[in-house]
């Protein structure tokens, strides 16, 4: 199931009908990654600035704010699961439309959500991910352990949000989160594939639409082994 899934994804996302959605997804989440860089960088800046480490040596504290900032750019790997949930909110409907279309167009289209609603599961998302990998930041210097923290966490929180994101528009959001428990080792499954591709330099800047893809497939095959979808919201 997963297999398949994934691969139909990746077919989606590299169709004419998507690309335009990934790469706005992309844009929106350089940005979004930029402003959160840029933001942390100026505020260490200022704290150097008030405080500094070396009244006589001002070039210690230059060369700290450097590496501090090329730091940061490492460290923001961790936040890029909260900052993929945040743009994944926006483009939930639009990406999920386009693959119901194309590949299920005999089924009945999902409902999209409201924009207070999509809004609303995007930051839950984001929330969410932002504290469950800042868990995951505080053993950054365990080898072998960090990536294993991170993937686990990833694999759990990107499968359940993203599943629930596309099983909404079919049925209402409490039923969505029963179905996602009922299957959780396969939504976790699809979670880790999503996680895998955070791991993955450029190609992790995709998952936002990916994800959606993914999981439009996921909750088909999933409810066509269990019952009709519902008619909607």
């Amino acid at each position: 199931m997963i297999p398949l899934s994934a691969f139909a994804a990746l077919r989606q996302v590299l169709s004419p009908d998507l690309r335009r959605l990934v790469l706005r997804s992309i844009g929106l989440t350089l940005v979004l990654i930029l402003l959160v860089w840029g933001v942390l960088t100026k505020g260490f800046g200022y704290l150097l600035e008030t405080y500094p480490l070396s009244r006589d040596y001002p070039v210690i504290d230059g060369f700290v704010y450097f590496m501090t900032g090329a730091g940061l750019l490492i460290a923001l790997v961790y936040f890029l699961p909260a900052i993929s949930a945040l743009v994944g909110g926006f483009f939930v409907d639009s990406a999920a439309e386009r693959v119901e279309r194309t590949d299920f167009p005999a089924d009945a289209p999902g409902a999209p959500m409201s924009p207070g609603a999509s809004v609303g599961f995007g930051l839950r998302f984001a929330l969410l991910a932002l504290l469950l990998n800042l868990g995951a930041l505080a053993l950054f210097f365990i080898p072998v352990v960090n990536i294993g923290a991170f993937f686990l966490a990833n694999s759990y929180l990107l499968g359940r949000e993203y599943f629930e994101m596309a099983a909404s528009r079919f049925r209402p959001v409490e039923e969505a989160a029963r179905l996602r428990r009922e299957h959780r080792l396969t939504v976790m499954a699809g979670g880790a594939v999503l996680a895998a591709l955070m791991l993955v330099p450029v190609l992790n800047l995709a998952t936002p639409i990916f994800g959606i893809a993914l999981m439009v497939h996921l909750h088909k095959r999933i409810a066509r082994r269990r019952l009709p979808p519902a008619a909607g919201v």
